[in-house]
């Protein structure tokens, strides 16, 4: 079995519909390791040895985060600049991470045809994630696609619990490592997954 961490951020979580549907769902997967960024650092004081010994036990890393400004929220910026430490995350000597698969999990209020080049937001949510993927790759990581949820503000109760139960479905599958994992890179959307031949690796 592959193990997922999730590290989750939203600064206003009893205002979000979604994510506290989600949250129902991925806090209680089995062999998902949970991890409120947060909760854990109201003050944004983060404990570098703790999320170091946390990637270090993991082979598939999610951000949660609702897509804050084409972005994510202030909590993830700071634990990407204290954690992803030069000489540990990357450099000559750093090799922690080498092979791990790394990847957002965001909501987006915008309709899926927004993010299109000719869409509203003129570029694709892919662009608008370059600064992780190149993260990961300074790392040594592999960048998953990402797995989006559009048009969060439209979304009744029905919406949110059909995408949550999906969300439980792709973290399954990632967690019990029936595929193979080296098309997830070049993957549209980390629901495609579903779709993989499931095989013994």
């Amino acid at each position: 079995m592959a193990r997922v961490l999730i590290n989750f951020a939203h600064p206003a979580l009893e205002k979000s519909r979604v994510h506290s549907q989600l949250l129902r769902v991925v806090k209680n997967i089995p062999g998902v390791t949970f991890n409120d960024l947060y909760e854990q650092y109201p003050d944004l004081d983060v404990d570098v040895a703790r999320e170091q010994k946390l990637l270090e036990q993991h082979d598939i890393i999610f951000m949660q985060h609702p897509f804050y400004w084409y972005s994510a929220p202030a909590i993830v910026k700071q634990w990407l600049d204290l954690v992803l430490e030069h000489g540990w995350a990357y450099g000559h000597t750093g090799k922690a991470l080498q092979g791990k698969y790394f990847g957002n999990i965001i909501t987006a209020g915008g309709a899926a045809h927004s993010y299109e080049p000719d869409g509203h937001h003129g570029h694709t949510v892919h662009e608008f994630l370059l600064p992780f993927m190149q993260t990961a790759k300074l790392c040594n990581m592999h960048y998953t696609a990402p797995y989006v949820i559009y048009g969060v503000h439209r979304q009744d109760t029905s919406d949110i619990q059909e995408d949550a139960a999906r969300l439980k479905q792709v973290l399954e599958r990632l967690r019990d490592d029936k595929f193979d994992l080296t098309p997830l890179p070049g993957l549209k959307d980390l629901t495609q997954i579903l779709q993989l031949p499931a095989q013994t690796r």
